[in-house]
């Protein structure tokens, strides 16, 4: 069975409304309380520029300037300078290695606090609250976001900044985007239902790596799931950061929660 979800969480939509399949088909506008509104100055500069490399770079400035990021020279002890170097950036490098790290125990938190995703997996499966896995999940969250400066504000903007940009790219409703993420064994996963041969409805983790490339989804296993992903759920998405810092263009962040797929096979 999937983990409970949360019964409340800060963002607009609820969490049983969040991880379902009629949200998938259905899908609306996602925002995290409070954040647009204490950063409407920002925001307000990005609706007057046109280039998208200039709002992402007022974007990456204006993180260093919000959470003194540039500072960390300055601070007498090694402690202070850590907590400025574990930006973000750090953490979203941590999930690209790998999405059991420390780095992705507290993007996982992160997902669960603000959306009221619970995860299903890190490193083992999570059945719910009280399964040593979500000690042992927990435990690695606390300790590494213990050593940064207020990360989970950091990753609040940086989700409305990726929204920002995406109904950009696809103005109007929020639609789905067609990708794709390579699996082993589907048995490793909470098939719900099997609608077809081809088609399953699984419960994904709280948050998962997608890829645009179907032909580099097969590199992570023998079947590969095509996903309607609704763009309001992007996360992260590093052709919308238009950064070197971070590498795999492809890969795209998402929420997760009750899907359907289309499953491929070799």
């Amino acid at each position: 069975m999937p983990p409970p979800l949360s019964s409340f969480n800060l963002c607009n939509v609820p969490p049983p409304v969040l991880a379902s399949v009629a949200f998938q088909r259905h899908p609306r506008p996602v925002h995290i309380q409070g954040v647009r509104r204490t950063h409407r100055r920002l925001f307000a500069w990005l609706r007057r520029t046109r280039d998208p490399q200039d709002r992402s770079r007022r974007f990456q400035e204006y993180m260093d300037v919000a959470f003194r990021l540039h500072q960390w020279r300055d601070e007498p002890e090694g402690s202070g300078r850590a907590s400025l170097r574990n930006s973000y950036f750090r953490y979203l490098r941590g999930w690209m290695a790998d999405s059991s790290s420390r780095e992705a125990a507290v993007l996982k938190a992160w997902a669960e606090s603000r959306f009221g995703l619970p995860p299903c997996h890190h490193g083992t499966p999570i059945r719910g609250p009280d399964d040593p896995s979500y000690l042992h999940y927990r435990t690695a969250a606390a300790r590494s976001e213990g050593r940064t400066n207020a990360l989970r504000l950091q990753l609040d903007l940086l989700f409305e900044f990726i929204q920002d940009e995406v109904r950009r790219r696809y103005p109007g409703p929020p639609r789905g985007l067609t990708l794709y993420r390579g699996v082993h064994d589907l048995d490793e996963h909470e098939v719900t239902a099997r609608p077809a041969r081809d088609r399953v409805v699984v419960w994904l983790n709280n948050l998962v790596s997608f890829t645009r490339d179907p032909e580099r989804a097969w590199e992570f296993g023998t079947r590969v799931l095509e996903v309607t992903v609704p763009t309001s759920k992007i996360v992260f998405d590093a052709r919308l950061l238009h950064t070197s810092l971070l590498a795999g263009e492809e890969e795209v962040l998402a929420l997760g929660g009750q899907v359907e797929a289309k499953v491929r096979w070799w």
